[in-house]
């Protein structure tokens, strides 16, 4: 038998949480490969042998920030719900997503940065739960296209483009600010405009 985990004590905690965030930090700013331990450990305010009490290496950390992150962006795709009102469900997923981009910018950098890898420690969850979810989601498209309640498109690269679209403004926010120039809120423009593009895309016609 193996043996019962003991619940982690409150200060233990603390320290895990201080250095996955630490660690996204780090991970974000210079990707897997350019991060390093003592980056980490300096970021997190601890030595290099504490960190390690919690995390026997690296790749550890990275893998547990990565496992936590995929929920999250699953989450919005999740709460698509195939009984409601298709349009009102597909922009409020945008939405969603949209939000997600503002909140979690540095959780963003570190999922497309893996992705930018070739997915070397998530090829197996995109594989399987998020292939799961999409192929999911996409019948539930489909099913509203042949009711005649959305236009006909590919329901696949439906949810591509709303990521695309939405993660591109944490991904590259310098850029978007830069252009947009003082006074603007990218998001709530965004959001105004993702939702006429999409409404446009998917209302039938008269």
């Amino acid at each position: 038998m193996s043996p019962i985990a003991q619940p982690r004590s409150r200060i233990q905690q603390k320290n895990r949480e201080v250095i996955l965030d630490a660690a996204l930090e780090v991970f974000s700013l210079h990707g897997f490969r350019g991060a390093t331990l003592d980056q980490i450990a300096e970021v997190a305010g601890l030595s290099k042998p504490n960190l390690l009490y919690y995390f026997p290496s690296k790749e550890a950390v990275h893998k547990v920030l990565l496992t936590g992150l995929l929920d999250t962006w699953l989450d919005p795709l999740r709460a698509m719900d195939p009984k409601g009102e298709p349009l009102r469900e597909i922009l409020g997923y945008v939405r969603r997503k949209l939000d997600l981009a503002r909140d979690y910018p540095r959780e963003s950098r570190l999922f497309a940065g893996e992705i930018l890898q070739g997915a070397p420690r998530m090829r197996e969850a995109i594989e399987g739960d998020l292939r799961a979810l999409v192929t999911d989601k996409a019948r539930v498209l489909i099913r509203w296209m042949d009711e005649g309640r959305i236009t006909r498109v590919d329901p696949v690269h439906l949810i591509f483009s709303i990521w695309a679209l939405t993660q591109h403004y944490a991904d590259f926010d310098v850029q978007v600010r830069a252009v947009l120039g003082p006074g603007h809120d990218p998001f709530a423009e965004a959001g105004r405009f993702l939702e006429t593009l999409f409404t446009r895309l998917l209302s039938l016609g008269p």
